[in-house]
């Protein structure tokens, strides 16, 4: 398998192959197959029900994986990428199938501090997002107070400065925010997204006009202390949940969902469905609206197969007669069903401790059939426990809804800042 070489600013990718090599699912970029699809990549996620990939079920992570820029990648897990501007040639004999995919990518948007890129989604403005947040801090007259005591003429350097301990993230939006501000901004990092930093460290710095590094501050700082909180709780839960998988929720700030999803990858988590949109998950509500669990899964399977629809479905259940239900029904009947979530079925004991008793036995009745999902009770003290269940993945709403902002500031006077962070122990 070759490497591949530095690609152009990029609007497609084009003969994307996969292949069942030695129980693993592996990319290759090839042009050996006379199957062609053009499919969306935010619908890509992995079945790992079938004995090679079904090209809609090609996991998120690799979804985000794949929009790296300037290199060949290596994915996620078990997920291997390549990508060429030229197609490779492939002799593999195995069963292959040829995707051909769309993707937008303005070459204004991202720069090499772009580790991560953030999901995929069909509606989501990035770019709209950062002038919405700037346009809420100045108003219609703008920043009175730069505007009164700073000289537009004045060109000044300013430094980026952690003060605790953590995982950083939303470097390449900070980017992004400064060159909408003021295109003529020079920003210089010495870390990326994902890199663990400590108290302390000079982050980066920015040089330009005084007056828009003021105004781009406090957005660029909003966003970087939120999405570097939810990228240091994410990394410790992922860490303590392996071999079980980390997802986020859709307990997300409103309008901020690509954003907190985005520092949830850059932390090591991976990401549940974004949206209403592209995945099926049938809630309790929906079960009880829809008469039960047997109800719920065949309208589903029905809705699906009259739209022509192929997506992940998974269904909540509360109890194990509700697991043994959807497990019996999916055996008996030819169901889209992919995964069961297993809800509340960590129980909290008196002494702090969990019994995760219920959750195993759950595990075991789907023996493998189905991806499991816990949820419930999920906290940092007790995600190792539930991760030794042998669950697939562990969500946690906690990720975004209650995040703690990593303390990053920006000083131009980066000597008497420091003086002040170590009097109040923050430097």
């Amino acid at each position: 398998m070759a490497r591949c070489s530095s690609l152009p600013h990029f609007q497609s990718f084009n003969f994307i192959l996969i292949s069942h090599v030695r129980g693993k699912n592996v990319f290759e970029v090839g042009n050996c197959s006379s199957v062609q699809i053009t499919i969306s990549l935010t619908q890509l996620r992995p079945n790992s029900h079938s004995n090679w990939a079904d090209p809609l079920y090609i996991s998120s992570a690799m979804t985000s994986a794949l929009y790296h820029y300037r290199r060949s990648i290596i994915g996620v897990g078990q997920w291997r990428s390549l990508i060429s501007s030229k197609p490779i040639f492939c002799n593999n004999s195995l069963r292959i199938v040829q995707i051909s995919t769309e993707a937008t990518m303005n070459g204004d948007l991202w720069t090499e501090t772009c580790s991560v890129k953030p999901p995929s989604h069909p509606t989501y403005d990035l770019k709209g997002i950062i002038k919405l947040a700037l346009q809420e801090d100045s108003g219609d007259r703008g920043d009175v107070t730069s505007l009164a005591t700073v000289p537009d003429d004045v060109e000044t350097e300013a430094q980026f400065l952690v003060k605790e301990d953590g995982v950083v993230a939303g470097i390449a939006l900070a980017d992004m925010i400064f060159n909408e501000v003021d295109p003529s901004l020079k920003v210089e990092w010495t870390q990326k997204d994902g890199d663990y930093v400590h108290k302390g460290l000079k982050l980066g710095k920015v040089y330009g006009r005084a007056h828009k590094i003021v105004v781009a501050e406090r957005v660029v700082l909003n966003f970087m202390q939120r999405m570097s909180g939810i990228a240091t709780l994410t990394k410790a839960m992922a860490d303590a949940a392996y071999p079980a998988r980390i997802l986020e929720t859709r307990k997300t700030a409103p309008c901020l969902r690509s954003v907190d999803k985005w520092a949830v990858l850059i932390g090591g988590g991976q990401n549940h469905r974004m949206g209403l949109f592209d995945m099926v998950l049938i809630k309790d509500n929906h079960v009880s609206i829809a008469g039960g669990i047997k109800n719920a899964l065949k309208s589903v399977d029905s809705y699906l197969q009259e739209k022509n629809l192929q997506m992940e479905v998974e269904i909540e259940t509360r109890t194990l007669e509700e697991v043994k239900e959807a497990v019996e029904y999916a055996s008996q009947t030819e169901s889209s069903l992919t995964r069961i979530m297993l809800d509340n079925m960590v129980v909290p004991l008196p002494n702090g401790d969990i019994d995760v008793s219920m959750l195993k036995e759950a595990v075991a009745l789907i023996d493998g059939r189905f991806e499991t999902e816990a949820s419930g009770n999920v906290t940092i003290e007790t995600v190792h426990k539930i991760g030794q269940t042998g669950v697939t993945f562990i969500s946690s709403g906690a990720l975004t809804h209650s995040v703690k902002a990593l303390d990053i500031s920006l000083k131009i006077d980066t000597e008497l800042a420091l003086q002040v962070g170590r009097r109040t122990n923050r430097a």
